[in-house]
């Protein structure tokens, strides 16, 4: 899976996602949107052979890179505790 940024402004930031699941988007819309920083977290589907899913998001404070940095991490450390 591949990311990358598809719009970027001073409060917001869509990012997409090449070749992604939803077992990952998902957990990281939910993240997002219980974060206080967040005022926005919202997935984009169009139809998944003509455009790649997408993550779009607005800040009231921070920036939305680090919004997003904080989900992922989040999700990086749920998944690293469940075992094999």
């Amino acid at each position: 899976m591949q990311t990358y940024i598809i719009e970027r402004a001073d409060n917001s930031l869509t990012i997409g996602f090449k070749d992604a699941n939803l077992s990952l988007i998902e957990p990281l819309v939910d993240i997002l949107g219980r974060d206080d920083n967040v005022r926005i977290a919202r997935f984009i589907e169009e139809h998944p052979d003509l455009k790649d899913r997408a993550v779009h998001i607005e800040v009231v404070s921070g920036t939305p890179e680090d919004a997003f940095k904080n989900a992922f991490r989040s999700i990086e450390a749920y998944f690293s505790e469940i075992d094999e």
